[in-house]
């Protein structure tokens, strides 16, 4: 296969796009909507915010970040689109039984199925991209796709405020997790893996066979991008998924919000905001990468460098509307780093490694941001409730701002190691 035909562009990969994009916005649905059943779930089973904190984080992530290895490497070695079709299936599942919960073991355990399912969900998707997309449009695609957050988050948010405030909280995880089950046959249809590439692009010489687990984290372990990348991913990650579970909290506790009220604040602020900064960072980042590699880690940590300080002003507005505007600034820098950083890691193995090497990457931020994050502000906010009473929430995120300093050095960090490690296709 020559070098033109193999960089023709496939007429399909819009569609796989698309859903690929349809199953991440379930993915952040069954994740989101979580956190605007809350006050509903901590009322009805009696739970402290520290509870709350390990049903939002340490239940989800514990598995779904150690998991996703061992399902990446398998979808390496076999079928990507598969192992998608029966994760969304799994989680679906799993959504659906937390609203049979009866305490907190039983939500818990429950949570742990759906993080389980979403394992195998994310790290195939870059891979398929990877597949589909050439170097120079990977970031935007991976942003494309990256929408799911905000975009499955927000919905998650306004549904399940909307169906809680309707019927009860119950009602909402079963809704959203049968309609993901639907859409599982639908996938599949639509979604082939691409046939991998035997050469490189300039037929200089073959590509090699499909790196074991082993192989992958070797060498990734060597790259000094791939420490920066993800443990500067996963600080700002703390924040971010503290902060996304917690605000509608917050709103209830210092705006007098009911729940739906609450849901459309925090649901517009994450699709507004999400949105322009998903799509700005892949945009931004294809067209000075292509300048300078540093760009696809430089541009996330100035995003991170800027954004503290708006948090910081939205966190301590005592008017919503000003806090309004003041959160849709730091959300969507808060989401820049996606495209830029994921196309990174895809470029740091060669093509066949991609699933594996986005779990590694996966299982740094997620354990760290998703399992700490939201944890560790729940708790923070019971330390300090004898200090601070009502107030307590709000200054667990300001002080929770400084993770965004520590995430803007790492990144800064690793620009000029990326220039070195990147590999060419």
């Amino acid at each position: 296969m020559s070098a033109t035909t193999a960089s023709k562009p496939d007429p399909n990969r819009n569609v796989v796009l698309a859903m690929l994009l349809v199953v991440y916005i379930f993915n952040f649905i069954d994740r989101q909507i979580l956190s605007i059943l809350a006050a509903p779930i901590q009322a009805d089973l009696d739970l402290s915010d520290g509870e709350m904190g390990l049903l939002g984080g340490l239940s989800f992530a514990l598995l779904y970040s150690t998991m996703a290895v061992p399902l990446a490497a398998l979808a390496d070695k076999t079928s990507r689109s598969w192992v998608i079709a029966v994760s969304l299936a799994a989680w679906s599942g799993f959504t659906a039984l937390c609203g049979l919960a009866q305490n907190f073991w039983h939500i818990f355990l429950a949570r742990l199925g759906v993080g389980i399912g979403e394992a195998g969900g994310v790290a195939p998707s870059y891979a398929l991209i990877g597949d589909y997309f050439p170097s120079s449009q990977r970031a935007t695609a991976l942003s494309i796709y990256s929408l799911g957050i905000p975009i499955g988050s927000g919905l998650g948010v306004l549904m399940g405020g909307y169906i809680a405030a309707t019927v009860d909280w119950r009602a909402a995880f079963f809704a959203v997790g049968l309609a993901g089950v639907i859409i599982v046959p639908v996938f599949k249809f639509l979604v082939r893996d691409k046939a991998r590439p035997k050469v490189a692009a300039d037929n200089s010489a073959p590509l090699p066979e499909t790196p074991s687990l082993k192989e992958t984290a070797g060498v990734l372990a060597r790259k000094k991008s791939f420490w920066f990348l993800s443990f500067g991913a996963a600080m700002s990650s703390m924040l971010g998924y503290g902060i996304a579970f917690w605000l509608p909290s917050l709103l209830i506790r210092s705006f007098a919000f009911d729940l739906v009220q609450a849901s459309q604040f925090f649901g517009a602020v994450l699709l507004i905001g999400g949105v322009i900064g998903v799509m700005a960072g892949g945009l931004l980042a294809d067209r000075l990468g292509g300048r300078d590699r540093a760009y696809y880690a430089w541009l996330p940590g100035l995003a991170f460098f800027l954004g503290a300080p708006l948090f910081a002003a939205g966190i301590t507005s005592s008017d919503w509307k000003l806090a309004f505007v003041l959160f849709l600034l730091p959300q969507a820098l808060a989401y820049i780093w996606l495209g830029p950083v994921l196309s990174a890691v895809q470029h740091l193995v060669v093509p066949a490694a991609r699933s594996t090497a986005s779990a590694l990457f996966l299982l740094i931020n997620n354990l760290i941001g998703l399992g700490g994050g939201i944890y560790a502000l729940g708790a923070l906010s019971d330390f300090l409730t004898p200090i601070y009473a009502d107030e307590a929430l709000r200054y667990s995120m300001l002080y929770a701002l400084g993770l965004y300093g520590i995430a803007a050095l790492l990144m800064t960090l690793a620009g000029p190691a990326l220039r070195r490690d990147w590999v060419a296709e």
